[in-house]
């Protein structure tokens, strides 16, 4: 479906996936995130998302209202859970409002797994 926005020199159509993509990146710039899960969990096994694959991680509903996103992530074990939930949340409200310039009405992170030590190395 996407986002449509009309101005006096024509119209300009971005699409859920970019929306995804630039949600995924957000995120993962933000401390305590070991990456992103996929949103279709199966046997109860998350697995991280690389890097090409960060929209599969991120749920985009465009609603009258604004942009709803679903996010999928992984955190790091030993940090605040809430904590890193609520800097993902801000992190990607601020980076989607200013890069694609939609309104984003809520940003739903939902936690799909902990993963011990740092996976720095399975994040290419």
């Amino acid at each position: 479906m996407g986002k449509e926005m009309t101005n006096e020199l024509g119209q300009v159509n971005i699409s859920d996936e970019v929306i995804g993509i630039i949600a995924g990146v957000a995120a993962m710039e933000c401390y305590g995130l070991v990456g992103m899960a996929n949103r279709n969990i199966q046997d109860g096994i998350s697995e991280l998302l690389r890097r090409e694959q960060l929209n599969r991680g991120v749920d985009v509903h465009v609603e009258p209202d604004g942009v709803v996103l679903d996010l999928y992530i992984i955190v790091e074990y030993g940090t605040n859970i809430t904590e890193v939930a609520h800097n993902v949340m801000d992190k990607v409200k601020y980076t989607v409002e200013n890069q694609v310039g939609v309104n984003v009405s809520r940003v739903n992170v939902h936690v799909q797994g902990v993963r011990v030590g740092s996976a720095q190395g399975k994040r290419k």
